[in-house]
């Protein structure tokens, strides 16, 4: 009895996660979202329409392979099933005696090499030109961290630009509340960011990969590019966009609760765009170029690190700076509140790791890609905001002197 009440109970869960799938699936056909241009499709089944020769490449070597492996599935076990019903035993035959054959021994060694050549030297030649990223027109630095992307121009047109990318926050919040409805009306949720890659089309474009906390996985599906972000290492790979337009894709490595939330936007524009973009880029550095040993106000440097606190912060401790589950509150924070500002400045520019009393451990990210003024600003923000009232203000020459 006891038996079958399990297996019942096992049925029973089983119908109702199909009847949970029907539900969703019901859900989904009736408020479809639309295809996403450079991104997913409804319903997609097959690879991402390729922008560039590599992953046009990749699509035949998918569908020959595919072709290949199916020929020699069909063939293999029509003749094995063919001779276990021509040859059974209930029609009179008897097995035969002979222990070995000379002839079938050398076709079935002979045929799977030709087979195996067949298929290595497409793929060899596809995998070399993947790796050449050689004579390349512009270089771009990609930083992964848990959870945006840095971008730094390091070389060609735009060099010297650099950026960090973020989840858009409306859709961050979308996601926190989980309306349904709402989110099937986005055609790319959790894939929409506040600062796009932008790149120019028709140039070689290589990509040096890093990170510097968890590994984690540059990924453009219709670039037909894939490479790891590895702490401490550096690897590269490249493309070649063949037209302009919005192309998406995602961290591709488990890197953590946030993995969902770390998308790839990449804009390629027309050269003439691109130029346009890489000029008005240059005006925003330059106005945003602070000077380190400039004394700010309370009220100013505050106004500033409440957008930083926004755009970086608040995804993890929240607006109202309560934290959540691992993640500290900065509200009523003994660093924050601490007279001495050197701790709070030292975990931004450094990190942090902190081992919870179930004995895990939780990461608080460096984020010393920010400037010495962002820094301090958002510091001197949260210092001040909530119920933290400790009237102290960090100064950017005070980021500085510990940066050194």
């Amino acid at each position: 009895m006891t038996k079958m009440k399990s297996i019942f109970n096992k049925l029973a869960s089983l119908l109702l996660a199909a009847s949970a799938w029907a539900g969703t699936a019901a859900f989904t056909l009736a408020h479809a979202v639309n295809d996403l241009p450079g991104g997913p499709a409804v319903n997609q089944l097959n690879l991402h329409p390729p922008v560039t020769k590599i992953a046009e490449e990749q699509h035949w070597l998918h569908w020959f392979m595919l072709i290949v492996c199916t020929v020699i599935f069909v063939a293999v076990f029509s003749v094995m099933f063919y001779s276990i019903w021509k040859h059974r035993k209930s029609v009179g035959h008897k097995p035969a005696t002979f222990h070995e054959s000379v002839v079938v021994e050398i076709v079935w060694t002979i045929v799977p090499f030709i087979i195996v050549i067949l298929m290595a030297l497409p793929a060899t030649k596809v995998v070399v030109a993947m790796k050449d990223t050689t004579n390349a027109d512009l270089t771009i630095k990609v930083t992964g961290m848990q959870w945006k992307w840095g971008y730094d121009y390091l070389k060609g047109e735009g060099e010297g630009i650099g950026f960090v990318s973020t989840l858009d926050s409306a859709q961050r919040a979308m996601s926190d509340v989980g309306d349904l409805k709402e989110i099937a009306k986005v055609d790319d949720y959790l894939l929409k960011v506040d600062n796009p890659l932008v790149v120019p089309v028709g140039k070689k474009i290589r990509i040096i990969t890093t990170a510097n906390d968890v590994i984690h996985a540059f990924a453009v599906p219709s670039f037909g590019i894939k490479q790891d972000a590895i702490p401490g290492f550096v690897r590269d790979t490249w493309f070649r966009a063949e037209q302009t337009g919005d192309f998406h894709g995602q961290c591709q490595e488990l890197c953590g609760k946030e993995h969902a939330y770390m998308p790839i936007h990449v804009k390629v524009l027309s050269a003439a765009d691109y130029s346009a973009w890489v000029a008005g880029e240059m005006k925003k550095l330059a106005a945003k170029a602070d000077d380190p040993a400039k004394v700010w106000a309370l009220a100013d440097i505050a106004k500033r690190g409440e957008k930083v606190y926004a755009a970086n912060c608040a995804s993890c401790h929240q607006a109202n700076g309560k934290g959540a589950g691992p993640i500290k509150a900065l509200d009523g924070s003994p660093v924050v509140l601490d007279a001495n500002k050197d701790t709070q400045i030292g975990i931004l520019l450094k990190g942090r790791i902190v081992t919870l009393p179930d004995g895990k451990s939780n990461v608080m990210p460096p984020w010393a890609q920010l400037s010495d003024t962002d820094i301090a600003a958002v510091i001197s923000y949260t210092k001040n905001n909530w119920s933290n009232k400790t009237g102290q203000v960090v100064q950017p020459a005070d980021v500085l002197a510990l940066r050194k």
